[in-house]
């Protein structure tokens, strides 16, 4: 049986990246190795934990982690006061029935966070696709 996942985060930088998680981020360090700067930590907020390795250049990877959480707009507000850069678009409902915002760590890893949609909210969203729309010169314009 599973029972959970750790992800390991590659990093240039890791005392750059451990003030990046803990004050913009709002993490926790929960564990470093014994090494100065430290080569291996561990990172917790609520009941997600993450891992992050010190990486040369040449190892690191594009890595893109999603987060389900309670409440994507508190979060955004939350960044957005601690001065962290989200994506343009901010929190927004998407197509495949999410609520979500986006954004990239010191070391370009793509964090996405998110909730799923209510059933009301789903309708809503179809409805809203699904109305015709004005275009210009007042002509209905197809979706």
């Amino acid at each position: 049986m599973f029972r959970e996942t750790h992800p390991i985060l590659g990093t240039r930088d890791i005392q750059r990246a451990i003030v990046f998680y803990t004050h913009q981020l709002g993490f926790e360090l929960a564990f470093g190795d014994k090494a100065d700067p430290p080569n291996y930590v561990g990172f917790r907020r609520d009941a997600v934990e993450l891992h992050m390795q010190f990486q040369f250049e040449h190892e690191m990877g594009t890595i893109r982690l999603r987060f389900l959480v309670e409440d994507p707009d508190a979060i955004f507000n939350e960044y957005r006061l601690r001065g962290v850069e989200c994506n343009s678009k901010g929190v927004h409902d998407t197509p495949w029935g999410t609520r979500e915002f986006a954004l990239y760590d010191v070391d370009r890893n793509a964090l996405t966070f998110y909730r799923d949609l209510t059933s009301e909210e789903k309708e809503r969203l179809m409805s809203e696709r699904d109305r015709p729309r004005s275009g210009p010169e007042g002509s209905t314009a197809l979706p």
